[in-house]
């Protein structure tokens, strides 16, 4: 179950950095309703990676937490922000997700 929780922080931490793409691109109004999804997906995160680290070890899951972040706002500054999905950005992203998913199998 520590597992899921961290995933789910995991994508929400993605849903504040996507947050923070949106207020930029954003005026008035509309970019204070991005930063207030922004502070709840950030409230959202750290809650349940506080959770998930109750049974993981912190070095772990902070690490696949922040490593689900991070392949999650590359892919949504691709199909959202349409920024370059280089051979070399898709090769390290590859990589992270290859890192993540091992320390997942072999974290004790």
């Amino acid at each position: 179950m520590s597992w899921l929780i961290l995933i789910i922080a995991g994508l929400f931490e993605t849903g504040f950095a996507t947050c923070l793409g949106k207020a930029k691109e954003s005026t008035g109004s509309t970019s204070y309703w991005w930063m207030t999804g922004f502070f709840i997906c950030l409230t959202i995160s750290m809650w349940l990676l506080y959770i998930a680290t109750k049974t993981l070890p912190i070095g772990t899951a902070y690490a696949v937490w922040t490593g689900i972040g991070a392949v999650g706002t590359v892919l949504v500054g691709i199909f959202v922000f349409q920024e370059p999905a280089t051979f070399w950005r898709m090769f390290f992203l590859t990589t992270l997700i290859a890192s993540i998913i091992g320390l997942k199998f072999f974290a004790k």
